[in-house]
């Protein structure tokens, strides 16, 4: 029998920081361990998620806004720095691990300053300001992609490539075959703008489908993810072009859509990309050119660089652009197939397997992983990242 440990978990902001800190607590869990989460106001309000956890939360400052900003940011993580001290002291944890977004850097700072081993993980292709922040004095680095921009070489010997941990339900869709689609058959497309929605979505979709050749455009099913400001326009598109579309704010049971899925249009967050390659979904992605470090325009390389997926800039993607890529991939026999095979040719399946190794090792105690994807706690939140 393995020793109990506990370890805190940071992260905040977006599910893109929050669904594979989520799927680690999962995993740490069903290893018998007991877990503590540190997050903001806005990570703790996504649905779904850290259910029965213990959850604080903590000032997280934004390291933006010129020198009173960068004040006011200062002032936050020192404060939110003494709170996360006084958490550890009373439960002292064997490891702490942030998940990047600004709960986690005074999280981080204070097990620096408790002496507790800490890691950091980073779902996407380039090293995170907050992980750039803190890789320096971290024990380990895990990494999503085998490349990663922004981390320096002199940091190679704490590097582990390990993937970005997804949802169960997700991971299940690895063992499932690609949906049969006939010549005449339901052609089911999936458009998601990640967790906080992309109205460019709304604006362009509809619009692109609707040009698609009539035989095709009467073929598909679509269930989009739209903006709260964005829902009744394209509901009223959809109608006039005769497309049947299942539309909502929210998708609690995406990867049940995700499962059904011939075709997925999306943005390129980090959570995006590890569910489809883990599903082995093909898809458009449309990075959001306002990422930091344009994070997303790195994200979607593995998957197009494997012919998986087509990436098209937001200022190229207008409705022809789309409607002529979608014909590639719908119209050429086998082509749909085969990207979803390269999709999950992209994906790694051990990614959250192989965190919870990395964690018990921290503290140079022997990882004791129960077996794949055994998991105690479920995921229901159906937003992206």
């Amino acid at each position: 029998m393995s020793m109990k440990r506990h370890y805190v978990l940071a992260a905040g902001g977006t599910g893109g920081h929050m669904v594979p800190a989520h799927a680690l607590a999962a995993e740490l869990i069903a290893r018998g361990h007991s877990v503590a989460l540190v997050t903001d106001a806005r990570g703790a309000r996504i649905p779904g998620l850290f259910q029965g956890v213990e959850t604080h939360l903590l000032p997280a400052g934004r390291l933006s806004g010129g020198p009173i900003g960068w004040l006011k940011a200062w002032r936050d993580i020192r404060a939110g720095r003494a709170m996360a001290q006084a958490i550890y002291a009373k439960a002292r944890p064997d490891a702490v691990v942030g998940f990047g977004g600004y709960p986690a850097l005074p999280a981080v700072l204070a097990a620096f300053k408790a002496r507790i081993p800490a890691a950091v993980h980073e779902q996407n292709a380039v090293l995170g300001r907050v992980n750039r922040l803190l890789a320096r004095k971290v024990t380990a680095i895990a990494t999503s992609y085998p490349d990663v921009q922004r981390l320096q070489p002199r940091y190679a010997d704490k590097v582990t490539l390990v993937g970005n941990p997804v949802r169960a339900e997700v991971a299940a869709l690895r063992h499932e075959p690609f949906p049969v689609l006939d010549t005449d058959g339901v052609f089911r497309v999936l458009v998601t703008g990640g967790s906080q929605g992309a109205s460019i979505l709304s604006e362009v979709v509809p619009d692109g489908l609707g040009l698609l050749p009539v035989a095709l455009r009467r073929r598909l099913q679509v269930t989009q993810q739209c903006r709260p400001e964005d829902i009744d326009a394209v509901r009223a598109k959809y109608a006039e072009l005769g497309i049947p579309a299942d539309l909502a704010t929210y998708l609690p049971d995406l990867p049940e859509r995700l499962a059904w899925s011939h075709l997925v249009i999306a943005r390129a967050g980090a959570s995006t990309i590890a569910e489809l390659t883990e599903a082995g979904r093909p898809a458009i992605l449309v990075p959001l050119p306002g990422a930091t470090d344009d994070h997303q325009s790195v994200n979607v390389g593995e998957m197009v660089a494997a012919g998986a997926a087509r990436s098209i800039r937001q200022t190229q993607f207008t409705p022809v652009e789309l409607a002529k890529q979608m014909q590639k991939l719908a119209l050429e026999p086998g082509a749909l197939e085969n990207a979803a095979k390269r999709a999950r040719g992209c994906g790694r399946p051990d990614a959250v397997r192989d965190l919870a190794d990395l964690v018990e090792r921290l503290g140079g105690r022997a990882a004791t992983h129960p077996g794949k994807n055994e998991t105690t706690m479920t995921q229901t939140d159906g937003a992206y990242a």
